[in-house]
């Protein structure tokens, strides 16, 4: 009981300087010494213990014999029994691990150094804005290239059909005297001759080059 008007202690009294903390030990097993001399290894026992069932195996040998629903197969379960087979010691061995050579090195490589003069001559720089050029020129093309499958060459026949016809030059101002003479060279046979050829120039100068139409095909 603590005293009137003063703290309870927390603590407890020392025993005293002879005084050994812990447990006494009783077994006798011959210490070290017989660890050493006489070691004893255990066996894993399975005479008491009882195989488990093999749901597994019960399902698949129900589905084989045609049952699938689950009133079946728990019927099934009932009247049938498959156990697992029992462990032994080799299906705890473990497979030992790959020997590892003598000279072999454990880690990470460590990075090749930069060289400082590539970093002052601006080279990174450099090699980028190459890879970059040589990208836009890859997608440029693959862009020109797309544009010219998917676009409809113009033939000779579209080109007729897109063109309007000219207007009727105004005539060139003669005087009234020369007006109802003939011209003085006619390279046609006959009048008939003649408006087919210029029917068929005027026809075709939508899809030929220059300001009269009289070059070459603008198709290629």
């Amino acid at each position: 009981m603590p005293a009137l008007g003063k703290t309870k202690s927390r603590g407890l009294s020392y025993p005293g300087p002879d005084f050994v903390f812990g447990t006494a030990t009783t077994v006798q097993d011959g210490g070290v010494p017989e660890a050493i001399s006489s070691w004893h290894s255990h066996t894993m026992s399975t005479r008491n213990r009882e195989a488990e069932r093999d749901f597994i195996a019960l399902n698949r040998e129900g589905v084989k014999s045609g049952l699938v629903t689950a009133k079946e197969l728990h019927q099934y379960r009932a009247t049938h029994d498959i156990r697992r087979q029992p462990l032994t010691r080799e299906g705890f061995r473990r497979s030992a691990p790959a020997r590892i050579p003598p000279d072999a090195s454990f880690g990470i490589t460590n990075r090749a150094s930069t060289p400082i003069s590539e970093l002052m001559e601006y080279k990174y720089a450099q090699k980028w804005l190459e890879e970059q050029h040589a990208k836009d020129k890859i997608l440029q093309a693959h862009r020109h290239k797309k544009a010219q499958l998917g676009r409809i060459q113009d033939t000779r026949t579209t080109m007729l059909r897109k063109s309007r016809p000219l207007p009727e030059p105004p005539s060139m101002w003669k005087m009234p005297r020369f007006q109802q003479v003939g011209p003085a060279l006619d390279t046609f046979r006959d009048p008939e001759a003649r408006k087919k050829a210029m029917s068929a120039h005027h026809s075709e100068s939508a899809s030929r080059r220059g300001i009269l139409g009289q070059g070459t095909y603008k198709v290629d």
